[in-house]
């Protein structure tokens, strides 16, 4: 980057909120995915002015723009791939508003999740989004990769919840759209647009988001399969019983194996593991709703089932699925955490179809997910010091994506497409689909300077 650009970029955000340092831009080069590419420079903005500034530079200078979080995503979505300049959001971290009678909380993008949800639990309201990198994500992060977690099944996504946004686009012009309120039906839905848009479109800089009051009660349990064709069948009798638990997840018998070589916990190894809670208003309703959970559990010949009879007993039980993630990254030097997402009659065949593409391929893969709203995370573990074992890492995952296609599926459910999907696009969406987002992003961003080389919008 020129002396003289990087004095421009001093001038707007000051001399304490730049860097081009080599430390710093290795620290930028990369998310927790597999892809890596430095940067030129990285500014950490204060407030929308200052975005607006830099954006229209991009425009006049014809250099790219990165918007990030916290770094925690898994498909290379803040990766500077053709180098440019990052915006680190983490600095726009005021929580503007709580209000509790309208039922909506004001954020900047650097909030943190878990951050957002301590300010609630003071009103006893919660946002229900629940993403595993909770105590690490922001909201902006969340924002552009629609992301999801363990209540997916009750509660939803990112999108379900984000009432209004304020946005500097591509051009550099200020946009909002939506409103505050609990729902309208007033022109182009331009809110839920810029949901899942990776940055491709505009920087949020201020999110209105709906909030939830918190159920008081829950309960949880545990059931165990020695088959994943009975586990499937109980999820979909699950759905089918007019319950919608709060989570229901499940960890694969490669899951279950690696938990147990690294930690105390001692599970059963069996094919599958459901782990299940409903939530209520009263202790009656959350147990009533497990009841009739357990009941589905014994129609589907469950090996064993476990209900948790106390706090303590429940943290443990979740502790379990909790710790899949970091367990299975230590096993292997590299891996890949994959997001398909089929429709819940569709996840039994799903789940024997990524064990045949293990064997096929001959590859590890560790299966856990969100049962509740189909979306299954295939964790591939492998060395990439093994070109033979990479190449074959490869083939795998394109036999996930064209079997999660072919079920009716799609390739994210909550990690979005960013560099490690883009080229699997076309195997989702057909030729109009996707030059309808080509052209959408020229609209919003005619000079592609805002996070350029995602999705496979590039011409």
């Amino acid at each position: 980057m020129q002396k003289d650009l990087k004095q421009k970029l001093i001038d707007i955000v000051g001399e304490q909120n730049f860097t081009a340092k080599i430390i710093d831009m290795v620290s930028y080069s990369y998310d927790a995915s597999e892809h890596s590419h430095r940067p030129d420079a990285a500014v950490w903005p204060t407030d929308t002015d200052q975005i607006q500034k830099i954006v229209q530079l991009a425009n006049r200078e014809g250099f790219a723009l990165i918007p990030r979080g916290a770094g925690t995503g898994l498909a290379g979505m803040v990766v500077p791939q053709k180098g440019g300049l990052v915006l680190d959001l983490c600095r726009m971290n005021r929580i503007l508003e709580i209000n509790i009678q309208d039922r909506v909380a004001v954020v900047e993008p650097g909030v943190v999740y878990e951050d957002l949800n301590r300010a609630l639990a003071e009103y006893d309201f919660f946002f229900p989004p629940d993403p595993a990198s909770g105590k690490a994500c922001t909201l902006g992060g969340n924002l552009a990769t629609n992301a999801g977690g363990v209540k997916g099944a009750k509660y939803g996504v990112t999108t379900d919840y984000v009432l209004g946004l304020e946005l500097v686009l591509g051009d550099g012009r200020l946009m909002k759209t939506g409103t505050r309120t609990m729902k309208t039906s007033s022109g182009y839905d331009l809110t839920s647009l810029f949901v899942g848009s990776e940055g491709t479109l505009g920087i949020a800089t201020r999110i209105t988001l709906k909030i939830n009051p918190r159920p008081p009660a829950t309960a949880t349990c545990l059931a165990v399969f020695d088959e994943l064709k009975s586990a499937g069948q109980a999820v979909a009798g699950i759905m089918e019983s007019g319950i919608i638990p709060s989570v229901l997840e499940i960890l694969g018998k490669e899951t279950l194996i690696a938990i147990n070589q690294n930690t105390d916990l001692n599970l059963p190894v069996v094919d599958a593991m459901l782990l299940v809670e409903t939530d209520g208003w009263t202790q009656t309703e959350a147990d009533f709703q497990m009841s009739k959970i357990m009941d589905v559990f014994e129609e589907n010949q469950a090996g064993e089932v476990t209900r948790a009879q106390s706090v303590e007993q429940a943290e443990g039980l979740w502790k379990a699925r909790k710790s899949a993630y970091a367990v299975l990254a230590r096993i292997r030097p590299n891996f890949v955490l994959e997001d398909i997402t089929v429709p819940i009659s569709q996840m039994a065949s799903m789940l024997e179809g990524v064990n045949q593409i293990a064997q096929k391929n001959q590859v590890e893969i560790a299966t856990f997910g969100h049962a509740g709203d189909g979306n299954l995370h295939p964790q591939i573990l492998w060395d990439n010091s093994d070109p033979d074992e990479s190449k074959r890492v490869e083939k795998a995952v394109d036999d996930l994506f064209n079997l999660a296609i072919e079920l009716g599926g799609t390739l994210t459910g909550e990690h979005g497409i960013g560099l490690s999907k883009a080229p699997y696009m076309s195997l989702e969406h057909d030729p109009v689909a996707l030059e309808s987002m080509r052209s959408i992003k020229r609209i919003f961003d005619p000079s592609n300077v805002l996070n350029p080389g995602k999705m496979a919008l590039d011409d």
